[in-house]
């Protein structure tokens, strides 16, 4: 083989890496691209998931308040138990204000 046909073979399969390298760089792209759409399609799910969480709370201790019967608890004890869900509200305000700061 001649010094001319072994350049010739370097150079077809420098050139058939080169557009090796070139496919997989695209794909790269691509890839990189559904992955930061499914990041944020995450991050999305994530806080719903949260938000409904959240909402669950709220309605599970609306509901507490709500089904307290006045005749079970005398008038002192039922003033403290409303007393203790308005703090235990309060403090979930609170942490909801210190997540929206962020």
């Amino acid at each position: 083989m001649t010094v001319a046909e072994q350049l010739s073979k370097v150079v077809d399969k420098t050139g058939r890496l080169i557009d090796l390298c070139v496919a997989l760089q695209e794909e790269n792209d691509l890839l990189k691209q559904e992955n930061d759409s499914q990041k944020k399609n995450y991050l999305s799910s994530d806080n719903r998931v949260k938000d409904l969480e959240e909402k669950l709370r709220v309605v599970t201790l609306a509901r507490s308040l709500e089904g307290m019967p006045a005749n079970e608890l005398g008038t002192s004890e039922k003033s403290l138990d409303i007393k203790q869900k308005i703090t235990e509200f309060v403090r979930e305000i609170d942490k909801c204000i210190v997540l929206l700061k962020k």
